[in-house]
C-alpha cells in the first residue's frame, strides 16, 4: 500500500524552499504520495511570523536560514525583498494545478526557486505565468482557475485541516497521524516512513 504524506507549506516560507528538494527526494525514495495543503502560518496554534519576533530571534533566524541554504547547496536571494509583491497568488496557482490534476509539484519547485533562489516577483501574474509555461503547464489557464471558487474552497479546507492537525508553522509534514514541523525534521520523517516509532 502506497504511503501518503500530508504536506503543509506555502511559497512565502523560505524554509519550505530550503527543504523542498530534500523532501521531494525523500518522498520519492520511499515511494510515498504527497498530498499538498497550501497554507499560511496558523497563529491560533502558535505560529509566529518572523516580522513579529524580537530582534535577537530575527537575527538568528536569518543566520540559520543562510546556514541551511548553504548546506543544501541552494542560492538564497535575500536582499531587496521589500520590493517584492505578496506571493499568495503564486500559492493559489499551485492549488489550481493540484485541483486540475496537473504537475503541481514541479510548479511548486519552480516557484520556490524563482521567489527565494532568484528573487523574482512571483506575486506578479506575468512572472508566475511565465514560470508555469516554462514548467510545461498552461500559465494563463492556471491563472484563471486560481481565481475560482473551487480554489478558494480548497484553501479554506486546507487551513481547517492543518489547524485541526496541530500545524502552526510551515513546512510541516504528517504521516500516519504524526506531525513533523520544519525541514530540519526530515530525518525523523524518514525514520517514521520506514516504520520506526520515535515517540514510543
Amino acid at each position: 500500500m502506497t504511503q501518503k504524506i500530508d504536506y503543509f507549506f506555502g511559497i512565502g516560507s523560505p524554509w519550505a524552499y530550503v527543504g523542498f528538494d530534500a523532501f521531494v527526494a525523500l518522498a520519492r525514495a520511499q515511494g510515498a504520495e504527497i498530498e499538498p495543503f497550501v497554507i499560511p502560518l496558523i497563529e491560533e496554534n502558535g505560529g509566529i511570523y518572523s516580522r513579529n519576533r524580537p530582534p535577537a530571534r530575527k537575527a538568528y533566524w536569518l543566520t540559520d536560514l543562510k546556514r541551511w541554504a548553504k548546506l543544501r547547496g541552494l542560492p538564497l536571494a535575500f536582499e531587496g525583498r521589500d520590493r517584492l509583491s505578496d506571493p499568495t497568488p503564486a500559492a493559489d496557482m499551485i492549488v489550481a494545478a493540484h485541483l486540475l490534476g496537473q504537475d503541481w509539484l514541479t510548479l511548486a519547485g519552480e516557484l520556490h526557486r524563482a521567489f527565494w533562489g532568484r528573487g523574482e516577483d512571483v506575486g506578479l501574474p506575468e512572472v508566475r505565468k511565465a514560470i508555469a509555461d516554462a514548467a510545461g503547464l498552461d500559465g494563463a489557464a492556471l491563472e484563471d482557475y486560481a481565481k475560482s471558487d473551487a480554489v478558494a474552497a480548497r484553501k479554506r479546507e486546507s487551513y481547517e485541516i492543518a489547524k485541526e492537525a496541530g500545524v502552526f508553522g510551515i513546512p510541516s509534514y504528517r504521516h500516519e497521524g504524526e506531525l513533523f514541523w520544519g525541514q530540519d525534521s526530515l530525518p525523523f520523517l524518514e525514520r517514521h516512513l520506514k516504520g520506526e516509532k520515535l515517540t514510543d
